[in-house]
């Protein structure tokens, strides 16, 4: 059950902060968040992670794209139903994954892109642009990590 409210937490937050954004940031601007390191800068993303594909000019790319989102999404679903992992932190792991997933698909279906934000930088050097939903997943993908590797488990053990 607890799981349960931490994939709601995140869904929520992640659909809140991007709403926030395109009330009250313009596309394209920014807002210094942390002079010479992070900014929240209005951006959309109508590729796939970190930006892939977004310059790419494709016929009916919005579907293409979702339709990319929801496949991964289904097997990401099916390895977490089938791995049955009784670790806290894989299934933490795969909770904040599937959350995570879900937050940038309902962009996707709703408006054809996905809403980021978060701008971290120092000097030149910028990351991609990401959001709430992006971090669920990179913290997920991170405790299955370790999990695998520090803590010695499977992920896919079963019980």
């Amino acid at each position: 059950m607890a799981l349960l409210g931490v994939a709601a937490a995140v869904l929520a937050l992640d659909q809140l902060t991007k709403a926030l954004v395109r009330e009250l940031l313009p596309l394209h601007t920014n807002v210094n968040i942390v002079p010479g390191f992070v900014d929240f800068t209005h951006v959309r993303n109508t590729g796939a992670a970190f930006g892939i594909f977004n310059a790419a000019d494709i016929p009916f790319k919005p579907a293409v794209m979702t339709g990319v989102a929801l496949i991964a999404l289904v097997a990401i679903a099916g390895y977490a139903w089938q791995s049955a992992s009784r670790a806290p932190a894989s299934r933490l792991g795969l909770v904040l994954i599937l959350s995570g997933a879900v937050g940038n698909l309902i962009d996707r279906v709703m408006a054809g892109y996905v809403v980021d934000f978060v701008d971290v930088y120092w000097r030149n050097y910028h990351f991609w642009a990401f959001n709430v939903a992006d971090s669920a997943i990179t913290v997920g993908a991170s405790l299955l990590v370790l999990d695998m590797l520090i803590l010695g488990r499977h992920v896919s053990e079963t019980v």
